[in-house]
């Protein structure tokens, strides 16, 4: 089931969002952060935090905001997360789709990964499953923690019917 996240939530979520961002293979993110910057991050400042929880354990989490301000402020963004132990089961998929209902909802137009990081082939493969088009190439604007540097793709879908 995908429901709004709580701050309850994000506490169980928090080793979920620590370990990804410690393996620093897929997000942007200071491997150092703390808690509280985590929750700021993640359900504080977005529009709105899901979980995909199933018999009360929580197996993923997205969010989803404005990609920019004011004149391009008509194009989502949204970050997705999946558990260790939850992958490979459909969830980043289920997730991917609510955000879009959800995107439509609020507005949007459009929706655009910023970075994805050209070695996570799972990702990349879903998305454009998905409908999503790379866009564009950063290059070697990932520092990976075992490859090193490594480009990153801008994808992009437009969310009309």
């Amino acid at each position: 089931m995908i429901r709004a996240m709580t701050e309850k939530d994000f506490y169980g979520f928090w080793p979920t969002f620590k370990a990804i961002i410690l393996a620093e293979q897929t997000y942007a993110f200071d491997s150092k952060m703390s808690y509280e910057e985590a929750l700021q991050l993640w359900l504080k400042s977005p529009l709105r935090t899901y979980v995909f929880e199933e018999e009360g354990v929580i197996l993923g989490s997205y969010y989803i905001k404005s990609n920019a301000m004011g004149p391009s402020s008509h194009i989502s963004n949204c970050g997705y997360m999946v558990s260790e132990t939850a992958r490979g089961k459909g969830i980043a998929r289920k997730m991917c789709e609510h955000s879009q209902m959800v995107a439509k909802e609020l507005g949007f137009t459009a929706m655009q990964f910023n970075s994805v990081v050209s070695t996570n082939k799972i990702a990349i493969k879903l998305w454009q499953a998905l409908d999503f088009d790379i866009i564009g190439t950063i290059p070697k604007a990932y520092k990976h923690k075992e490859l090193g540097l490594v480009d990153a793709y801008i994808m992009h879908k437009l969310l009309d019917d």
